[in-house]
């Protein structure tokens, strides 16, 4: 008895033990083993395991639901060599910047193969990079190569797909292996796993791609650029729902969330249905944005011209431009708490507000941001600081040419916490009279006659030096930005103008505090004319102005710059074509890049007035086309000193002489 009891005991044992080697960890799982942790551990099923959830799709429809299943180990790195061979390149190694110093920075476009298919959004892209000021015919003067080849969907599945790439692009002989080539693409692989598979070997170029995952990106050699829908506009875009420095009105819900809004499906029509997707992101504070298919999606910059503040769910998305703009003061990404503070939401729908004008309105604003931050990886020297980048008016508006210090430019003066007017006082650009209390200013006079200037004896006998420039019979040369004006201040004189001292000193006074913009005396107002389906212009003594002419007004210097090296030869041809409304041009160019009017100051006697010709129109039309919008803004401010017009003594009024007898 004992013998057959020691037997089963034995036999007992060995079986609880080949139990808990063979299958201890799935026993270890009872309560009854695993003890007083048990008691700790949550109740709720583990989502990520699909026996938990039901498929809802139907059987026509692929279940992937946007959120395709990952692809296993040896496939992603498998896809990831051969799209990424040169996954170590970067600008030192993979780019040749000689190239660039030698010939300046200019892009060059491969002309696409006859009867080569080419997308819409593709020939926006092409269109951009010709519009732009880095675009060159000429591939031997070329820095930067883009093929003319579509390369933006690399699903083979898609109908916009182009087979045969690789074969194509062995045969150009400017490829030299990718390198100085920027290659442009939105979507990348295919279902089920949609991985970065391109379809061709890339070599030694650049992407500026969409949906890029971070662990792909090569840091200071790829470009990340926002999924953007084909009927987003070529240039201006629609402008963001919250206009600048505005409080956000309070809105009707914290967080919502819809999808599938171009798709077919369960769920789809009754969504549609119940809810106005632009009513949803317009009463929205916080907006939801998942990954799709891709890790990028459309939501991102819908959410961002709404002033709906992007809630990010998409692990490993390297966030477009990241290079250069700050996303956390614009949006809550990953797992970062909400932070429900009022004036930190205020500040992030401003930025969303910002970032959406700024560098993602229209296909032209991507493209030229993309050639942007590569032309300051090549030039780091004269490159923007990343602040630049995220403060208005934005980097595609701070030309570092001119300057990479945040002081010598007219926007920055609150976060320098000083007025303007600590550098040396106005110069002037164009015929002009001396200034009694600005004694220190140059005076500079664009001659732009056929006729010989005076001999220096025939000028008047003044202490501030006085600079004949020598120009040719061009409008536009009046904005170029001579080296001579070592000024913040210009004020700008027609040579039949006549102001006094009173006038330009308070002018220049107002300026100071209003450095960003034009201050001056002549204005005039913009209209929309219904009957002839155009913009007209009006010097009608209204309430209200959109402009003031250059004729006599004082602004940055700054803006001769961009006059000359932001907008296009086009423009300033059309002015000199039409030798009249260089200042139109200049308001508009102003007006665009600060979105606020200009300033109205007092004058004593009006300026003679000038029958206005009919070439504001073409101008207005010509700028319009190129920034997409109408930028002027109009305003009913007018700046009068102190006790002006008061009926007190005359002897306490700082400005009495413009005051009329």
């Amino acid at each position: 008895m004992q013998t057959r009891t020691k037997y089963l005991f034995l036999t007992f044992l060995a079986s609880w033990l080949l139990l808990f080697l063979l299958g201890g960890a799935r026993l270890r799982r009872f309560p009854f083993f695993s003890g007083r942790r048990a008691e700790a551990r949550r109740s709720w099923p583990r989502w990520t395991e699909r026996s938990v959830l039901p498929s809802f799709a139907g059987a026509e429809e692929p279940q992937d639901g946007g959120v395709p299943l990952g692809p296993s180990p040896h496939a992603w790195r498998a896809a990831r060599r051969r799209v990424y061979r040169g996954s170590r390149c970067r600008m030192e190694t993979c780019f040749d910047a000689a190239r660039c110093a030698r010939r300046g920075f200019k892009v060059f476009v491969y002309p696409a193969a006859p009867g080569a298919a080419v997308s819409g959004t593709y020939l926006k892209i092409l269109a951009a990079i010709e519009r732009s000021r880095y675009y060159t015919a000429d591939p031997e003067a070329a820095c930067l190569f883009v093929l003319g080849i579509d390369t933006l969907d690399r699903d083979h599945l898609s109908p916009q797909y182009v087979p045969n790439v690789d074969e194509e692009i062995q045969g150009f002989s400017l490829w030299n292996g990718g390198r100085n080539h920027l290659i442009f693409n939105l979507y990348s692989g295919t279902w089920p796993n949609y991985t970065e598979e391109l379809g061709f070997d890339i070599g030694q170029a650049m992407l500026a791609k969409a949906s890029f995952y971070a662990e792909n990106f090569r840091p200071g050699f790829d470009v990340s650029i926002p999924l953007f829908p084909k009927d987003h506009p070529q240039s201006g875009g629609e402008p963001g729902w919250l206009y600048q420095h505005a409080l956000p009105p309070k809105r009707k819900y914290l967080l919502v969330f819809k999808g599938k809004r171009y798709l077919t499906g369960i769920g789809s029509g009754t969504r549609n249905a119940l809810f106005d997707y632009q009513e949803l992101l317009h009463n929205s504070t916080f907006c939801i944005i998942p990954r799709g298919r891709r890790l990028g999606s459309f939501r991102f910059l819908e959410a961002l011209q709404a002033a709906c503040i992007p809630v990010l769910l998409s692990d490993g998305w390297e966030l477009p431009f990241s290079e250069v703009l700050d996303w956390g003061r614009a949006a809550v990404v990953g797992s970062e708490r909400l932070l429900l503070q009022v004036l930190r939401v205020l500040a992030f729908q401003q930025q969303t507000q910002f970032l959406w004008d700024a560098y993602f309105s229209s296909v032209d604003k991507i493209v030229h941001t993309t050639l942007e931050i590569i032309k300051d990886r090549l030039f780091p020297h004269r490159s923007r600081a990343r602040f630049f980048w995220n403060a208005l008016p934005g980097g595609l508006l701070t030309l570092p040419d001119f300057s990479t210090r945040s002081g010598d430019f007219p926007f920055y003066y609150l976060q320098q916490g000083r007025a303007r007017g600590a550098r040396p006082s106005p110069a002037c650009p164009a015929h002009v009279l001396t200034l009694s209390t600005l004694a220190q200013a140059p005076i500079l006079v664009l001659w732009s006659c056929e006729k010989l200037p005076p001999p220096p004896e025939k000028w008047p006998q003044i202490t501030v030096p006085v600079t004949i420039i020598h120009g040719r019979p061009r409008l536009s040369e009046r904005f170029l930005p001579f080296p001579e004006i070592r000024t913040d201040a210009v004020l700008s004189l027609d040579e039949d103008t006549s102001l006094s001292t009173s006038e330009v000193d308070f002018a220049f006074v107002v300026w100071r505090s209003f450095p960003e913009r034009i201050v001056g005396f002549p204005a005039r107002s913009h209209f929309w004319d219904a009957a002839r389906q155009r913009w007209g212009c009006t010097a009608a003594g209204a309430n209200e102005l959109s402009m003031v002419l250059t004729a006599a007004a004082v602004y940055h210097r700054y803006y001769h710059s961009l006059f000359t090296h932001y907008l296009p030869p086009a423009l300033r041809e059309l002015v000199d074509r039409l030798a009249a409304c260089e200042d139109v041009l200049m308001n508009l160019l102003v007006a665009a890049v600060t979105k606020l009017p200009p300033i109205k100051v007092t004058q004593r006697k009006e300026l003679r007035d000038r029958s206005l010709p009919r070439a504001p129109g073409q101008v207005k039309a010509a700028a319009v086309g190129w920034f997409g919008y109408m930028p002027l803004v109009s305003s009913q401010l007018r700046l009068d000193p102190v006790l002006f017009k008061d009926q007190v003594s005359i002897l306490r009024k700082k400005y009495r002489h413009l005051e009329k007898p």
